[in-house]
């Protein structure tokens, strides 16, 4: 059996292959879910009639939510509305699922290419603590290859952040989709999955997450630098 961490208000904001395939996964598991894009609600009533999610505007996603995602991409996160967590429930947890892909998509950010890890600089620009989690996930992966929790070679994800109770938290409701997770350390080690690093789209095992998140170099390869 999955395990079940009860009903929570989730918020997710961004409605691309994550977002949108955690709204599928997260509503048909009973909890309430929100959900947001930078083009309006009217754009996500497919989504909305999917699955029963409320579409709303960034601004309300959080509002009254224990748990808020924020999957969009990086050049995008200055853009939030300053205040989109201030509506949340006391001891929110945050999940910052973003990856920084200079070249294809988010320009030049000095302060990543200068070594400071990707979710640290989103932390830094929400003015919130956030745990690293789904960033190196096949969104495909969310809807298809979620098994029950003693499945022989359950698929893991690494988990990142620097509060132990949101970090469980998250790993709780990792565990209630169908995934394994693995410890990834604090915040300041979340580079370990980066873009780049070899647990980024494994599909491994936890023992294969553990492995691959201890051959990770701080080195970015030419591919995730600008």
């Amino acid at each position: 059996m999955h395990r079940k961490v009860g009903f929570m208000k989730i918020g997710i904001i961004g409605a691309g292959n994550i977002g949108g395939n955690l709204t599928r996964r997260l509503t048909a598991l009973g909890h309430q879910v929100s959900v947001a894009n930078s083009r309006g609600p009217e754009t996500l009533t497919g989504l909305a009639e999917e699955t029963g999610a409320h579409p709303v505007t960034a601004s309300e996603a959080a509002r009254g939510a224990e748990l808020v995602v924020v999957t969009v991409p990086l050049s995008a996160v200055p853009a939030l509305p300053k205040d989109f967590l201030d509506g949340a429930a006391p001891g929110a947890v945050v999940i910052d699922t973003g990856n920084y892909y200079p070249q294809q998509r988010d320009g030049r950010i000095d302060a990543i290419e200068e070594g400071l890890p990707e979710s640290r600089w989103t932390e830094q620009q929400i003015g919130h603590p956030v745990i690293k989690a789904f960033n190196g996930t096949y969104a495909q992966d969310i809807l298809d290859r979620g098994t029950p929790a003693g499945t022989p070679g359950r698929q893991a994800l690494p988990v990142a952040g620097d509060d132990p109770a949101a970090k469980q938290t998250v790993r709780n409701l990792i565990d209630e989709l169908g995934f394994d997770t693995v410890d990834a350390g604090g915040l300041d080690d979340s580079w370990h999955q980066q873009p780049g690093t070899p647990v980024y789209g494994s599909q491994g095992d936890v023992d294969t997450i553990v492995k691959a998140l201890a051959d990770a170099s701080p080195e970015r390869t030419a591919q995730w630098r600008a």
